[in-house]
């Protein structure tokens, strides 16, 4: 176990603000932090866009040695160690499609201890045992950890190799974290890392900000063409289940004039690459694509996902709607369901090990999309969160059917379930209820009970979508691990016995309009433009995607602040030290010219260049103007390409201009500057580097 820095909850804080550049912990986050600190083996369930991340990256931090992070998908990793290193956090990734050179010097690196993170592939882990059995490992965290259990829904064969790992990383804590997993899944999970004694921490699976949408399949394009009228360039997701779809929607989609692009295993991998990175980077806005994409991206400014066709299980659903809003501001889920999306997917379950398993929660699936309560309720409640309130922001809440006191036929649906000792499946139950005189019910005596026969009056059907309601309602759960038996939640019990009312909505739901979609908040838009734009300038020239530079909500809050010095601007969401000295100068600036364009009719470079032929020197300008140094070097620059004579190379010498020249040459000309820094090991720093490559130019 790593010996540990001061870890008190001050300190904690004080890296959080300091490298990530947030105030408060998101719920549970601290908890956990605090767990693994005390070296104790962790279980975290947090939904995506949560902060998962942030439960072992702060930890690290805390500790002496190194954090080895498991993975499952080259994309994510990069995302994640682009994001921390931009936070100025040194971490790598190391993987079977790198260069022999690059991994060489990760290795140099992670024997050096110079990394506090390496993310690793599970089919790589084994590989690097020999180095990492050189080094102080702090923790082992194991990423999107549903890939362990078969019960998941997302399994991977080399994840079950990790059980390995508590012996050979003696008294190393683990910690496994993943956004969706059933009881079941948790289960399994802590008993094949041989961590059965972990603490679980299952935050809210809530995702507030996401309004849920389902809708008819009918004329889908048309329906997704009048919702994507009013939202401009905001980014997306289209998940459809065939390649053939995804094709004929992208195609359909620019023939409408929407930049758009497909997504799937039949691309070969360089244009599967391109696409992503283009939509990472803001350059096309709409993708349509198979499931496969979106695990590994990290993109905070999705605004809405559409479902083109019903997803084959609830866990899927909940992952792929929570790539929208992960900033925290609005997104819309608008998923599209039809009979023959079930056909569809029953097909592809047919004759795999699991068929059985996957049948039933596909049924979950489309008991779902049924719904005629809350829809928040029910997703919630099938991760085993159960809530009394209607969420306000869903389909059904927003145009709720007609409903009717079903309290009575709750208390006989619970009964039934209660006498038949919640041991039979949901067929079971309304066959005993409808008083059926088939064979299994004869056969176990099940005409025998007091229930039998009690809803005879009601249809199959109808009593079918009634258990549905009160399984989406929380008031009976159903464990598909156990041949999908139902069970009775506290709610079912003060149904039973205090009395407590049911509403249940009519079966029959009257056709509506589609609701009219809604646009972000319009207050500081033309602020709000600027920073995005200077947000993709900067991002372009540090080589990285612009969500890793700042999120919209950083964008927002900026607009909502207003900062006018450094002192302001690191008060800003997500605004740590890193990003504060990289960044604060040239968005401070975009807000000051925004803030009153009348001010002054002396150019910034100007005041800048005045001040320092007073005398000042570099450092005090940067104090007197609330800007950073490196900001007024680039404005002394400025001032020598508009032709007044100020000597450069009083910043830099002859030798570091050579260098610069040299770097250029065996670089081949790369575009953006951060190549340059990390050439030179980060000891050059920007401005120089910036001055060097303007002064060998003249």
């Amino acid at each position: 176990m790593a010996l540990q820095k001061e870890t008190t909850p001050t300190h904690i804080h004080t890296l959080l603000k300091q490298h990530f550049g947030y105030d408060t912990f998101r719920p549970n986050q601290q908890a956990i932090i605090e767990n693994v600190l005390k070296g104790k083996d962790t279980l975290a369930i947090m939904p995506t866009g949560g902060g998962k991340s942030l439960c072992f990256q702060l930890p690290s931090l805390a500790m002496e040695g190194t954090t080895i992070v498991i993975s499952p998908l080259i994309a994510l990793m990069k995302d994640q160690v682009d994001a921390l290193k931009s936070n100025g956090i040194a971490a790598a990734y190391f993987n079977s499609s790198q260069p022999q050179e690059e991994q060489s010097l990760i290795l140099e690196q992670l024997i050096a201890n110079q990394l506090k993170l390496i993310y690793v592939a599970p089919e790589s882990l084994w590989g690097l045992t020999n180095h990492l059995s050189k080094i102080q490992i702090n923790l082992v965290a194991i990423d999107e950890a549903h890939c362990i259990s078969s019960w998941g829904h997302d399994f991977r064969p080399a994840y079950t190799q990790l059980s390995r790992l508590k012996a050979e990383f003696l008294g190393t804590p683990i910690i496994a974290l993943t956004a969706t997993a059933d009881k079941a899944t948790q289960d399994d999970i802590t008993k094949q890392l041989g961590i059965s004694h972990a603490t679980r921490y299952i935050s809210s699976f809530d995702r507030p900000n996401i309004y849920l949408d389902v809708r008819p399949g009918q004329q889908r394009i048309q329906q997704i063409f009048k919702f994507l009228g009013s939202r401009g360039k905001q980014s997306g997701i289209i998940y459809c289940l065939s390649r053939k779809s995804t094709d004929m929607l992208a195609s359909k989609l620019k023939e409408k004039g929407y930049d758009a692009k497909a997504y799937h295993a039949g691309l070969d991998a360089e244009e599967r690459s391109k696409v992503q990175e283009d939509f990472i980077n803001d350059r096309v806005p709409i993708i349509v694509a198979t499931i496969a994409f979106g695990m590994g991206i990290d993109k905070s400014n999705v605004r809405w996902v559409i479902h083109y066709n019903m997803p084959k299980n609830i866990e899927g659903y909940y992952q792929e709607i929570g790539r929208g809003g992960r900033d925290g501001l609005k997104s819309h889920a608008l998923m599209f369901y039809s009979f023959a999306d079930v056909v569809m997917l029953r097909k592809f379950a047919a004759g795999t090990p699991t068929e059985e398993f996957q049948l039933a929660k596909l049924e979950r699936m489309q008991q779902f999309a049924e719904a005629l309560s809350c829809r928040r309720k029910a997703l919630l409640n099938y991760f085993g969160e159960y809530i009394t309130e209607d969420c306000g922001n869903c389909d059904i809440c927003k145009r709720p059917p007609k409903y009717f006191d079903g309290t009575l036929i709750a208390q006989k649906v619970c009964s039934a379930v209660a006498r038949l000792k919640e041991q039979e499946a949901l067929g079971t139950v309304i066959d005993v209820l409808r008083g059926a005189q088939n064979q299994q019910v004869l056969e176990k005596g099940y005409q025998n009970i007091k229930t039998y026969g009690a809803a005879k009056d009601i249809s199959w059907k109808d009593l079918q979508q009634y258990v549905i309601q009160l399984l989406n309602q929380g008031v009976l759960e159903i464990w598909f691990h156990e041949k999908g038996r139902l069970l009775l939640t506290p709610f079912a019990k003060q149904i039973l016995f205090e009395g407590k009312t049911v509403r249940l909505a009519n079966v029959i739901q009257e056709t509506v309009e589609a609701e009219k979609p809604k646009r972000l908040p319009t207050r500081g838009k033309d602020l709000f433009e600027k920073l995005r734009t200077v947000r993709a300038k900067v991002a372009k020239e540090m080589g990285v995607p612009a969500y890793v530079v700042f999120s919209d909500a950083s964008l927002q809050d900026m607009e909502d602040k207003m900062p006018s010095t450094v002192q302001e601007f690191s008060e800003v969401s997500g605004v740590g030290r890193a990003k504060l000295e990289k960044y604060a100068d040239i968005f401070l600036q975009v807000i000051a010219k925004h803030k009153d364009k009348k001010t002054s009719k002396v150019a910034t470079h100007e005041r800048s260049f005045q001040l320092f032929e007073k005398g000042m020197s570099i450092s005090d300008i940067a104090i007197k103007r609330g800007i950073m140094e490196n900001s007024v070097y680039g404005h002394l620059q400025k001032i020598h390409e508009l032709g007044t004579k100020v000597d450069l190379k009083q910043f830099i010498s002859d030798a570091e201009i050579s260098e610069v020249q040299k770097a250029k040459s065996d670089l081949n000309n790369p575009d953006g500057l951060k190549t340059y820094f990390e050439h030179f090991e980060e000891k050059m720093p920007y401005y120089k580097i910036k001055l060097g490559l303007y002064l060998i130019k003249l």
